[in-house]
């Protein structure tokens, strides 16, 4: 029997121990692996803040490898803010603050500063792959000696720059504006057109900061069928007999799934619209979030529909997104309030900013650079494809930076994949359920069966996923594909 002083010296150990029993099932036992597997436990709870990790000794101990890997693990997770060491008194786990993050980004969020090996997660694009802005901010500083504005009520767009994008958008806007970045401009429009009590019709899945916003203004989201070729015209059907005010719509490169509409489905959704009895009061914002890295056409609903659309137009995956610059247009008694509004804020978008972006647009070598970018992306999508179906997930191809991965268990195959030192998002959060945890996925096949591709015409808003970003994946695609195929299996 154990006296007072054996339970106080020998507990710690046993419940250390008890607490990282799940270090036993890692597949990789590398300092990434080990950090990815602990990182993403202190994330979700499971290690709470103040719990004592065991020594290093004895987790080395536990995984047979040496003290020398589970200290760079240690080491890894204290650079990450994670953990930290209190001397002799052992090693801890540190409280995590995300609370300044809007809720589902904060889902996204989850375990992001564990160093990954490979981070899937982030909608980014990949950094090799933008063209370098020096040459611009070189040309510019030739010709003017400071940052200088000649009025703070001069007009928020350079003359030039709006020319330029008249000449690229795809429908004849009455108003076109410059803002700092996409979310920011379709931020200022559904403040404009959304109240308490509104409804507002959105993709299901969409990219979760669209709930956050809805949810901050009161508003009541209506998911919006899609399928391969985007929001369906009885998804839009079925939004404007829910009583929507206002679509939000992503017309290329939908994330998180990579659908595009096609010039039949504009038109389908257009007919849909306009033979809606409540169809002349709905506007339509698309926010075209990819830009110039999509193969496909810059298509609009304003080309039938020019005076209830808002087109949104992102430079930010072609061009840089410390460029935080995107350009709206649509409407004039929409772009002109929300002109005026940002007259009580930020004012304008940095001039020096636009005119950097009038120097990148008009550059031939940064042209045939985004060019290359765009196909070099749709090589890793084709890749990543092309072995995931021959594993028997059938996912949409679809274009941009995102795929949108059914699975048999979301939970399984993040952890599956954390224990490979690979991070990718959770599908939960793109939800308008939160739910998509537990059917079997719409689109996922065993291997074998004689399916090769997804239908295009197949819903895609059931069953748990996972989304992944391809603006890491920059090689090894076959064996990538492999993995996240094991993942989608994994239960």
């Amino acid at each position: 029997m154990l006296n007072l002083f054996d339970l106080v010296i020998q507990a710690p150990r046993a419940w250390a121990s008890l607490t990282m029993d799940f270090l036993t099932e890692l597949h990789d036992v590398s300092p990434t692996g080990i950090a990815a597997a602990v990182g993403r436990r202190i994330r979700n709870g499971e290690l709470a803040a103040g719990t004592r990790l065991p020594t290093v000794r004895d987790v080395a101990t536990q995984l047979r490898v040496s003290p020398g890997t589970v200290a760079g693990a240690w080491h890894a997770l204290s650079e990450s803010g994670l953990i930290t060491s209190r001397g002799r008194a052992g090693t801890f786990v540190l409280e995590q603050n995300t609370s300044w993050l809007p809720p589902r980004y904060r889902d996204l969020a989850d375990g992001a500063q564990v160093p990954y090996r490979l981070d899937l997660s982030s909608g980014t694009p990949d950094p090799h792959l933008l063209p370098t802005v020096g040459p611009a901010f070189a040309r510019l500083g030739r010709r003017t000696s400071g940052a200088v504005t000649s009025s703070y009520l001069g007009q928020p767009v350079l003359p030039l720059l709006e020319k330029r994008l008249r000449a690229a958008w795809p429908s004849t806007p009455e108003e076109i504006t410059v803002v700092d970045g996409a979310l920011d401009g379709l931020t200022r429009v559904l403040d404009i057109l959304v109240g308490v009590g509104s409804r507002v019709g959105v993709e299901n899945p969409c990219f979760p900061p669209f709930l956050d916003l809805i949810d901050v203004l009161g508003a009541q989201p209506v998911p919006v069928t899609i399928d391969g070729h985007g929001a369906t015209p009885t998804g839009i059907t079925a939004a404007l007999d829910a009583g929507c005010d206002v679509l939000i719509l992503q017309p290329r490169a939908q994330n998180p799934t990579g659908a595009t509409m096609t010039a039949e489905r504009i038109r389908d959704i257009t007919q849909a619209i306009m033979s809606h009895p409540r169809g002349r009061d709905i506007v339509i914002i698309e926010d075209d979030h990819c830009g110039a890295i999509c193969s496909t056409a810059d298509l609009s609903l304003g080309t039938h529909l020019p005076h209830q659309v808002i087109h949104i137009h992102s430079y930010s995956k072609s061009h840089g997104p410390d460029l935080r610059i995107a350009a709206v247009g649509g409407p004039r008694r929409i772009i002109q309030p929300l002109v005026a509004r940002r007259m009580l804020g930020p004012g304008w978008t940095s001039r020096i900013l636009q005119t950097v972006l009038l120097e990148l647009l008009n550059d031939r070598a940064t042209q045939d650079h985004v060019a290359a970018a765009r196909a070099n992306y749709a090589r890793r999508r084709r890749e990543i494809h092309k072995t995931l179906t021959s594993h028997g997930v059938n996912t949409l191809h679809g274009e941009g930076l995102n795929m949108w991965i059914p699975v048999t268990s979301e939970r399984a195959a993040m952890v599956f994949l954390a224990a490979q030192g690979i991070r990718v998002a959770p599908g939960d959060p793109f939800t308008t359920s939160g739910s998509g945890s537990t059917s079997t996925p719409i689109g996922s096949r065993p291997a074998g069966d004689g399916h090769t591709a997804l239908d295009s015409r197949t819903a895609l808003d059931a069953g748990p996923h996972i989304r992944v970003s391809i603006g890491n994946a920059r090689d090894n695609f076959d064996v990538l594909g492999t993995v996240l195929a094991q993942a989608a299996h994994a239960s």
